[in-house]
């Protein structure tokens, strides 16, 4: 049995807050949405002061606002964290996320590296940092390429980035290698679970919150070495 079809373990009293981050054209969007398919879970949505893409929904993947809004929301400390990317900025508002963290719902935030940096120093070890890490730049360069929505330009920034963001992968608790949907979609799972199971006393853990434990352990960022990270940075 998979860890996607077991059961989870009963919430503990305070949500999950997880925070996914990693470079542009990763798939985070896509892996996030296999990922809490059928969960229960509050996925919070940013602002953000850029143009909605093909597809995008207002309200449903981003919250599209002028400038001027964001700032003034910024000024009222109404963001758990904010930053600036590639000339546009981000945020996530902080109320509706302590609401659900209290009502012991888990709480996904999918941001910028900058951005769970702040969440971090914030909050502390409640925050469980994943970084979706890509095969290879290569084949990030080849995914950015493919969406046709980028500038030759404002893809070599967003390259320059991510070789800048995969640096500081150590800096996450946990390093998910996004080159098999499936496989990195249990192992979302795996991590989740194993969170769970860490507020529960060691005799209450089932058997698959067991082996969610030792995958999790898997893939903690300080299994993930500094001559794999060259590999994917290709340095």
């Amino acid at each position: 049995m998979t860890v996607s079809e077991t059961p989870l373990s009963t919430p503990a009293r305070r949500g999950l807050l997880l925070v996914m981050t990693g470079a542009s054209g990763v798939g985070k969007g896509t892996l996030r949405e296999r990922w809490l398919a059928g969960q229960d879970v509050f996925f919070s949505t940013s602002w953000t002061t850029r143009s909605a893409r093909p597809g995008e929904q207002d309200g449903v993947h981003y919250v599209f606002v002028s400038p001027d809004a964001f700032e003034e929301k910024a000024q009222a400390n109404g963001f758990l964290e904010h930053a600036a990317f590639v000339g546009n900025r981000y945020g996530t508002p902080i109320e509706p996320i302590e609401a659900a963290l209290s009502r012991g719902q888990d709480v996904v935030l999918e941001i910028e590296v900058e951005g769970a940096m702040q969440v971090k120093a914030r909050v502390g070890e409640e925050a469980i940092l994943i970084f979706i890490m890509p095969p290879s730049l290569t084949e990030l360069r080849r995914r950015l390429e493919g969406r046709a929505t980028e500038t030759p330009e404002r893809i070599e920034k967003r390259l320059a980035r991510a070789r800048e963001e995969i640096r500081e992968a150590h800096e996450f608790r946990y390093v998910v290698v996004n080159d098999d949907l499936d496989r990195a979609v249990e192992e979302l799972l795996a991590i989740q679970r194993a969170e769970r199971a860490r507020q529960l006393p060691e005799p209450e853990w089932t058997e698959a919150d067991r082996e969610a434990r030792v995958r999790a352990d898997h893939l903690r960022s300080y299994t993930f070495t500094d001559a794999r990270l060259a590999q994917v940075t290709g340095e």
